[in-house]
């Protein structure tokens, strides 16, 4: 989810001490709503009318592995009110939180959110834990830590694992969606992804141009990228900073770049003035070769981040 749909009602509210309302109508006219006040006598005082924004429909806003509200992309700049108006509970494992919440559950040792998730869940009642929760946490949990083969495997996450397991996870059904049933369209772009990669060793970048024959050809589509950049990530172990390009319309190019941390994120969407959604730092360019204005990105990352 990238929005929330009606967070809040606006409210125009008239008094009606003096001159109560007897109907009330609207008509939509192409563009517009309109709203038809019929008062009990004479006109309307514009005097009595006030127009105010509703409380919050949230009591309280849960927030998932995200270090900074920022990271949240347009459910924050959307609506950055209901951070500051509807308390907050910030549960994550990421060493650079910013512990912006009223109430924060940070676990920097944690393999994954998911670990920190369980933990919770245990500490309050673990019989609330059923078979479909269980199979979920499981599922982050091997995800985050690559089937428990990556270095952020802590004996916790083992023991962990063990227990969701114990309430219905099956991992191998996990294992098999998450690594073994990828779609086709899927496969097929990243083996053309892979196939002109470029690696920049100075600055640990693996990136690479996408072109509107490669989405044709394997079916695939835009926001079939951040995949891409996932399987990029997980084959250049030495890499920090990885990135993908493709021709958005005629003389527009876009792209779309991930990185190891958040902080490497951050200096990567200064240094090219571009916006952060989540995980993911997304950018718009004028030009028309793809793969020319990726070398000119390359450039500017090489020189600002030697600066560094």
């Amino acid at each position: 989810m990238d929005s929330l749909a009606g967070a809040r009602d606006f409210v125009l509210a008239f008094n009606t001490e003096f001159n109560k309302i007897t109907n009330v109508r609207t008509e939509r006219v192409e563009q517009e709503l309109r709203i038809f006040i019929t008062p009990e006598k004479g006109s309307i005082d514009p005097r009595d009318f006030s127009f105010i924004p509703a409380k919050f429909k949230y009591d309280l806003v849960i927030v998932l592995g995200s270090p900074d509200k920022e990271s949240l992309g347009k459910v924050y700049e959307e609506n950055p009110d209901i951070f500051y108006e509807v308390p907050v509970v910030n549960i994550d494992h990421h060493s650079e939180n910013d512990n912006f919440g009223q109430i924060n559950i940070v676990d920097i040792a944690a393999s994954s959110t998911s670990e920190v998730v369980t933990d919770l869940f245990m500490k309050i009642n673990e019989k609330n834990i059923d078979e479909n929760m269980a199979e979920c946490l499981l599922t982050g949990i091997i995800d985050a830590t690559n089937s428990f083969q990556k270095k952020n495997t802590t004996p916790k996450a083992l023991q962990i694992g063990a227990l969701l397991m114990t309430k219905g996870a099956d991992q191998q059904k996990i294992i098999r969606y998450l690594y073994k049933t990828q779609p086709l369209h899927l496969l097929k772009l990243w083996g053309r992804v892979m196939a002109r990669l470029y690696w920049e060793d100075e600055i640990f970048m693996a990136w690479a141009p996408v072109f509107l024959e490669d989405f044709v050809q394997s079916r695939s589509k835009p926001k079939d990228v951040p995949f891409i950049l996932d399987k990029v990530k997980e084959n250049y172990s030495a890499g920090k900073i990885f990135m993908v390009l493709y021709n958005h319309t005629e003389g527009e190019v876009r792209g779309v770049i991930k990185c190891i941390s958040s902080d490497q994120l951050k200096k990567v969407a200064e240094i090219l003035d571009a916006p952060i959604h989540g995980e993911l730092c997304e950018f718009s360019r004028q030009a028309d070769d793809t793969t020319e204005a990726g070398k000119q990105i390359v450039e500017k990352l090489r020189v600002e981040l030697k600066v560094e």
